[in-house]
């Protein structure tokens, strides 16, 4: 039974205490936070005016800015640790709101920027010489110029924010809210209702005739809201297109991009990489065609794993030392760092009722690297832990090393610290553990593979042609959508039978209303793939500086720092050659 909270024990939860003593300290802090934004008033049409000015007006946004944020994962976490709490619910509603009035409030500060040039930016740095760190942020602000409205269009945009966002939010309550699924029979005579987060959970269960039933009933199901669906990813997709124009882009997915300076070649290199390399996902398909025994491979069996034996037991603590230890290649300080993370409340361990499902890592610049859990004692939650430890350490050293402006980073490199931990993993599994948890490590590597590169490449060419299509005056329909996803499903999955319930497949993928987002797992597993190899060859050196850089540097230069260059192909081409030697170490053992 899934415990109540209270009887947790206090090692496996995080402290959020150390961020706000009570939530009464909390509700303090918003209080001042929220009268602190009639500060910028005096600010508006004097950003400029002197190097003075302009760095009290970036000193104090900063300051705000690290208030609300604090606020904000605050009241998240705390819902998240049990989603019944409604007063949680509440404070992060609240949250959220004053970061939208924040956002608000500050918005003539970058066009006021903007206004004053490259000229005159360059007088302030050298007349006050606290404006010298952000000679960076100044030149990304300026790289907008291009792209930037009014202030009072600015200020509009910025109030639109919950507006924008309804396609988004309308199929998120319709799929996870109102949308519900009937229930199907387990192997083991229990009723239970299928939902969007235990589907690909049942497509694994070793019982075919099970996993036909979860399939065919799934998407018989989601059918019926074909119409809704359609409209809300139409209207998303042309809010992306609608807004890419008004700000001058020449598209949608160069507007995206341009937001981390990412040129679109390293978008089409990947694509086209991986459409070269097709062969290596069809190996791999036809390795678990053998596994499983089946005269055809059919939907319902791509998610089956190739180790088809029982899943090993893998406590917490033994997960941790095995983590630890598959660290070690990137130093001691790293090891020691994530050792005093473990033991000192980052990480909310196990599932307890209303916790929501899923694993993250948190925080704030401010705030431990928290990390949340559903910790359940499998070989699938180890390399959960290990993920979210890469994304955990990266913002460790992030804000360990630079200053509140650069304290963060990008997507596209967030996904190779974390990816890097668990091919590190994989490597030091198959080389040290027993031989189930071999087995399970390496069916783990090429499923996460699978899924990371191929089929979020895959998803990333249905997302540009999709955009294409409306840039090009063309409609939308769900034929049509069918068709597209369809297509690129077959050139995918050709070993496999692509039936026309998987044409539909689109409809149940949220990722599609992050505008141009998926692309960046991709390119983060390939970044790290090559960087495995280089950290054992070399040392960890280089890495452990890129995971310092943050956002002073532009993502595909930090990259660059660590010894990886995202601009070409050979990356994605190295990191599929991996896959493939472990596709054919697969065949050994499985087969």
């Amino acid at each position: 039974m899934v415990k109540e909270r209270k009887d947790i024990e206090d090692e496996y939860k995080w402290d959020l205490e150390k961020m706000f003593e009570s939530d009464e300290a909390w509700h303090e802090s918003f209080e001042q936070a929220s009268e602190r934004l009639d500060e910028f008033e005096r600010f508006q049409g004097r950003v400029t005016e002197s190097g003075e000015t302009l760095l009290e007006v970036l000193k104090l946004r900063e300051e705000v800015k690290r208030e609300i944020k604090d606020l904000s994962a605050y009241a998240r976490m705390r819902y998240d640790q049990d989603t019944r709490e409604q007063e949680y619910q509440a404070m992060k509603s609240k949250a959220s709101t004053l970061y939208s009035e924040f956002s608000s409030a500050v918005s003539f500060i970058q066009p006021e920027i903007q206004d004053a040039g490259r000229e005159r930016i360059d007088e302030l740095i050298d007349e006050e010489e606290g404006l010298e760190v952000y000679r960076h942020y100044f030149d990304n602000v300026l790289r907008f110029t291009p792209h930037t409205l009014s202030k009072s269009e600015e200020k509009l945009v910025s109030s639109l924010g919950d507006v924008l966002d309804a396609p988004d939010d309308a199929y998120r309550m319709l799929m996870n809210a109102d949308m519900t699924f009937p229930e199907v029979e387990t192997p083991e005579g229990e009723n239970v209702e299928i939902t969007q987060s235990n589907f690909t959970k049942f497509l694994k269960n070793e019982d075919r005739e099970f996993r036909t039933e979860v399939y065919q009933t799934f998407y018989d199901r989601i059918e019926t809201v074909t119409n809704t669906v359609t409209s809300t990813f139409q209207k998303n997709v042309k809010r992306n297109v609608k807004m890419a124009e008004i700000r001058d882009y020449e598209s949608a997915r160069k507007a995206s991009l341009f937001s981390s300076n990412i040129p679109v070649e390293v978008y089409d290199n990947l694509v086209d990489a991986v459409h070269d390399n097709l062969d290596a996902l069809h190996d791999h398909l036809e390795l678990k065609q053998n596994v499983l025994e089946v005269d055809e491979l059919g939907m319902q069996d791509v998610y089956m794993p190739v180790a088809t034996s029982e899943e090993p037991e893998v406590s917490y603590e033994d997960a941790k030392e095995y983590i630890l230890e598959a660290v070690a290649p990137l130093g001691d300080e790293y090891q020691k760092v994530m050792r005093e993370g473990l033991e000192n409340d980052w990480v909310d361990v196990y599932e307890n009722r209303g916790k929501r499902s899923g694993a993250y890592s948190g925080g704030t610049y401010d705030s431990m690297p928290y990390i949340l859990l559903n910790y359940q004692d499998d070989v699938n939650s180890m390399y959960t832990l290990a993920h979210e430890l890469g994304h955990s350490m990266h913002s460790y050293f992030t804000t360990e090393n630079q200053p509140y402006i650069y304290g963060d980073y990008k997507i596209f490199v967030a996904e190779v610290a974390s990816t890097v931990n668990e091919a590190l993993l994989t490597r030091y599994l198959l080389e040290n553990a027993p031989e189930e948890i071999r087995r399970h490590a390496l069916s783990h590597y090429l499923e996460n593979f699978r899924t990371t590169l191929f089929r979020q490449t895959m998803f990333a060419d249905f997302e540009q042609h999709v955009h294409e299509e409306v840039e090009e005056g063309e409609a939308l329909n769900s034929k049509k959508l069918n068709e597209m996803y369809g297509g690129l499903k077959e050139e995918f999955y050709r070993p496999a039978d692509v039936d026309d319930r998987i044409r539909k497949e689109w409809m149940r993928i949220p990722h599609f209303y992050y505008n141009f987002y998926v692309f960046q797992y991709s390119t983060g597993i390939s970044a790290a793939e090559t960087l495995v190899e280089k950290i054992i060859q070399e040392g960890p050196e280089d890495y452990i500086d890129f995971l310092k850089t943050g956002s002073s540097e532009y993502p595909i230069d930090a990259l660059k720092i660590a010894g990886v260059d995202m601009e070409e192909e050979r990356p994605v081409e190295k990191a599929i050659e991996h896959y493939r030697n472990n596709v054919e170490k697969g065949k050994d053992m499985f087969t």
